[in-house]
């Protein structure tokens, strides 16, 4: 099915500068919680398979919308027995599979919110002790949670169901923690999750992707559930539709996308959604493997890119294997369950998020020399849990919530074509001059004429005479460059240094003006550190994380002292 034509959109300039843009499309009507899809489900079809995960042998264990809609009854009868509700959730600490799925089924059934919660020990400690959980499901505790997860399965549904129907559009279904896309958190934030966010997103999604609801959906899906766009949007758009959740066990990470790769040459997916990284891998199996590819498209509808811009590169390899389907994408975040923006493949541009979904309310607001989104609609929090200060913090005079995402319109004589990601604001800093830097278009432009030999890309430069820019070098294309050169050697090699001294020259041809250019540039063999911050949970790089924890390498970029330091030419 062809990707519908692009939304039209009424765009409105304020007296004070800001932009007010929405879809003349209203949003449908939506369900009153999420549950209630998995009781129309269990009712229409029954035996389909809603969720699975391999076993230990190898083979799928499935599901079914009927087993799911009675062990959530079941489930939600022992929670409620336990006297647990929004003030006293459950806590899961477990990976996708189908235990964690049953039990936020129950919690909602049963109109308990949940927090699917991931981290280190610390982190996972400051989360509980602002939730203050009636009960945690922590499936490292072996058979402990064994013994609690068959207990609360074997519970028989009493007044569930009377419960049930009370639940309504401003019950917490559950709550996500977020750090945000950059900087470090300096405590926990809980970002309230209401069935009407849920449903109500779910609703936009499909009006901006029919295709959703004309075939049943099948995705596999690795994207973890403590985050918005693996627990709420992925696995949304299964249950909403009535389709089927593969989890995933793999991700793209070495060692690990194997099992992705295994998962996909034998489900065909209807629609799938990656990260740039796991698209980039993808790209690459499918040019390498027909088979794989022959599985992957042979039902594909739509191909969807979120946590960051894909690389220009990866974008036109992909769209050539999968034409006519063309890879498209969007702009959400945890606070919007997750979805504002979305993109039909109207502009090929780096960052294009489209247009809002019918619903969304989108203020531009000047900020910084850039617009500032904020967004209003059901789809949005209503503020952070025990947090006020926060909340109040979030969210402007009239009510929308203010993200610190900055956006640009990709024709400003013509809005309704649509929006470009123009950076996080907290990303771009000032040089000593007082001029500001974008950082989203520098590196954009970086990763355009640095492909395929660069991974990612920071700017640094706040506070200094110029620009610099650290590179995470793709090492295994930097090979090629200099064949029979060792590793340790590889990055100061002649062919290499050459390389990405020319590069430089491509990213600056052209551009005006100290902000603009980039003045030096320093490759790193090593990628982004996760374990440090350094990637978020969606896959994005978290910019400020770098910077801080390179700081020394950063210095010794300007001081001169860096080895393999490359300088543009007249600033050698």
């Amino acid at each position: 099915m062809p990707l519908p034509p692009p939304p039209t959109v009424i765009a409105h300039r304020q007296s004070d500068g800001a932009w007010l843009v929405e879809s003349t499309t209203p949003l449908a009507h939506y369900p009153v919680r999420l549950t209630d899809c998995l009781v129309a489900g269990a009712r229409r079809h029954p035996a389909r398979t809603l969720v699975a995960e391999r076993g230990s042998d190898g083979n799928w264990v499935r599901l079914t919308y009927a087993q799911a809609l009675q062990s959530a009854r079941c489930i939600g009868q022992a929670l409620l027995a336990q006297g647990l509700s929004s003030a006293r959730p459950l806590a899961i600490v477990a990976p996708n599979n189908l235990r964690h799925f049953q039990l936020a089924m129950g919690a909602m059934y049963a109109g308990v919110a949940y927090a699917p919660l991931a981290g280190d020990a610390g982190r996972l400690r400051q989360m509980l002790d602002l939730l203050t959980p009636g009960a945690v499901y922590a499936e490292d505790d072996g058979p402990a949670s064994a013994r609690l997860f068959a207990a609360w399965l074997a519970t028989e549904p009493d007044n569930i169901d009377a419960v049930n129907a009370q639940v309504d559009g401003d019950t917490v279904a559950k709550f996500l923690f977020t750090s945000g896309s950059t900087g470090v958190m300096t405590g926990p934030k809980a970002v309230i999750t209401t069935q009407r966010m849920l449903c109500s997103n779910q609703q936009m999604l499909l009006q901006t992707y029919p295709c959703l609801g004309a075939t049943a959906p099948v995705l596999v899906d690795w994207l973890p559930w403590s985050h918005t766009f693996g627990g709420s949007h992925n696995l949304g758009i299964a249950l909403y539709n009535g389709g089927t959740l593969y989890i995933d066990g793999g991700k793209p990470a070495p060692g690990a996308f194997e099992t992705t790769l295994r998962n996909l040459r034998e489900i065909a997916p209807t629609v799938h959604f990656n990260v740039p990284r796991g698209w980039d891998l993808l790209t690459t199996a499918l040019e390498q493997d027909a088979d794989l590819r022959r599985t992957f498209l042979a039902r594909s509808e739509l191909l969807f890119c979120a946590g960051a811009a894909l690389a220009p590169a990866v974008a036109q390899r992909l769209n050539r294997l999968a034409a006519p389907l063309h890879v498209v994408s969007g702009l959400g975040m945890t606070e919007t369950a997750p979805g504002c923006l979305f993109s039909t493949g109207q502009l090929d541009d780096p960052g294009y998020v489209g247009l809002p979904a019918p619903g969304v309310r989108v203020k531009l607001v000047p900020r910084q020399g850039k617009y500032e989104a904020c967004f209003a609609g059901p789809h949005v929090t209503p503020g952070y849990w025990r947090a006020p200060a926060r909340t109040g913090a979030a969210f402007d005079d009239d009510g929308y919530y203010v993200t610190g995402d900055a956006l640009r319109f990709a024709d400003p004589q013509q809005p309704g074509l649509g929006l470009v990601f123009d950076g996080r604001l907290a990303d771009d800093f000032k040089l000593d001059s007082g001029t500001w830097v974008g950082t989203a278009a520098l590196r954009a432009r970086v990763l355009e004429h640095g492909a395929p030999y660069v991974l990612d890309a920071v700017i640094a430069g706040s506070g200094r005479a110029d620009v610099a820019v650290l590179v995470f070098a793709r090492m295994d294309a930097c090979r090629a460059l200099a064949p029979g050169v060792i590793d340790a050697a590889v990055l100061a090699s002649a062919p290499v240094t050459a390389h990405f001294a020319a590069m430089l020259a491509h990213v600056n041809d052209g551009a005006r003006g100290s902000a603009a250019r980039v003045a030096r540039l320093l490759v790193l063999a090593d990628a982004p550190d996760a374990t440090r911050g350094e990637v978020t949970a969606k896959g994005s790089i978290n910019h400020a994380a770098v910077l801080a924890n390179r700081a020394a390498l950063v210095d010794a970029l300007y001081d001169g002292s860096a080895p393999g330091l490359v300088r543009w030419g007249p600033c050698a």
